[in-house]
């Protein structure tokens, strides 16, 4: 069978049978929109794509120099539409389990945000909402939408895609209790406990709250539709450069900062791990390196060993 007609049937039953998120379709179309153009390999049969033509097109990925992170998902797609050829019994066995690949990633720690930097941005914020003296217009409102944002981002350590996603009902403000839908469709409850967090979530309730009612999306812009994850990134950039902020804030190192922060204050990791959504402790342990980071700052900097001299 020519690979392109298959391929199609693949993307069909990854969006109509897997029922996968609009985010990992676009990123197999991507995936596999390239692996076509490879080669002319969409016109090829599918029994005529072997492992030494998988080679090749890794190869060709490096020669692109694109990152081993995408290296790896590109190769994570195609190995799902064997997988799939196999299951459905179109090959007899998928190509890569004769192969041995492996790519190794350049191991980052997570970037957080200056604790002074969170303090100046919030400061900024504040002062702002304070020296208004219209609340009723519009630009005060999404002043107070954008604070009960950037309040949940760090009370909270949602992704910022969790946080676009909450709907009308997946919060209750009189408890405290929130609904969060992560990564593979798994629900988890995050409590809201800081009485300025409510207070600033109750406030933009207040001015949107006929909009959100007609609206299955809590957060929302001026046209009534979802807040996405690109406004709300834009958001906080716009807030980073009127505060002075000068380290480049992105919504995601909220999310590392109140991790970091929680295991310097001695909370254990699996708690941790529950609160992020993490499936697998793991990816929770990166924090741990963050951490020792911080010890090691602090052992240098601050123990009482280097004012002591010993000879005169």
């Amino acid at each position: 069978m020519i690979i392109e007609k298959l391929l199609k049937d693949f993307l069909f039953h990854c969006m109509y049978e897997k029922n996968l998120n609009p985010k990992t379709l676009s990123a197999y179309t991507i995936d596999i929109e390239q692996f076509k153009m490879f080669k002319n390999i969409k016109i090829m049969d599918i029994n005529d794509v072997n492992k030494d033509i998988l080679k090749e097109y890794i190869q060709h990925l490096y020669i692109r120099e694109l990152k081993p992170k995408s290296i790896k998902r590109k190769l994570a797609t195609l190995k799902a539409f064997f997988t799939y050829l196999e299951f459905e019994e179109i090959i007899l066995v998928s190509p890569f389990r004769k192969m041995r690949v492996s790519i190794k990633e350049n191991k980052t720690l997570p970037k957080t945000i200056e604790i002074q930097n969170i303090r100046k941005l919030f400061k900024y914020l504040y002062k702002i909402k304070s020296n208004f003296h219209d609340i009723n217009r519009y630009s005060y409102k999404a002043l107070a939408r954008d604070i009960a944002i950037l309040e949940l981002l760090f009370a909270t350590g949602l992704r910022v895609s969790e946080v676009s996603n909450i709907k009308y009902n997946d919060i209750n403000l009189s408890t405290g209790n929130l609904k969060v839908l992560g990564k593979g469709g798994k629900e988890r409850t995050i409590q809201i406990c800081e009485a300025e967090v409510k207070t600033a979530l109750k406030e933009y309730m207040k001015f949107f709250n006929d909009e959100i009612y007609q609206n299955e999306w809590f957060f929302i812009n001026r046209l009534g539709n979802k807040y996405s994850e690109y406004s709300i990134a834009n958001m906080i950039k716009k807030y980073q450069q009127a505060a002075n902020v000068q380290q480049h804030l992105t919504p995601h190192m909220f999310r590392h900062s109140f991790a970091t922060m929680l295991l310097e204050e001695g909370v254990d990791i699996r708690y941790i791990q529950g609160l992020l959504g993490h499936s697998s402790i793991s990816t929770t342990q990166i924090y741990t390196q963050i951490n020792m980071k911080q010890q090691r700052k602090i052992l240098s900097t601050k123990h009482p060993r280097r004012n002591l001299q010993f000879l005169d």
